[in-house]
């Protein structure tokens, strides 16, 4: 359900995005991001993230969660 919707959602505002594959557990993400569950969002401004969206664990990110994503997102964001 999440992606579908999310990859509309940045083809429609024009928002840069990056997918990272963290399933190597020793990914130095994991911990520069403080990630402790997938999806996690973040939303970064001039390189530095200005929003965060963590999933819930075995639920993901609910329709509300994606709104209000959608809401941070601006032109001239980038998306990870």
């Amino acid at each position: 359900m999440f992606n579908p919707i999310f990859e509309s959602v940045l083809n429609e505002k024009g928002v840069t995005r990056a997918f990272v594959d963290l399933s190597d557990l020793s990914n130095p993400l994991w911990e520069t991001f403080e990630i402790s569950v997938v999806p996690t969002v973040l939303i970064f401004k001039e390189g530095k993230p200005v929003f965060r969206r963590d999933g819930v664990l075995g639920h993901g990110l609910s329709r509300s969660d994606l709104q209000e994503i959608v809401g941070h997102m601006t032109k001239g964001s980038v998306v990870a």
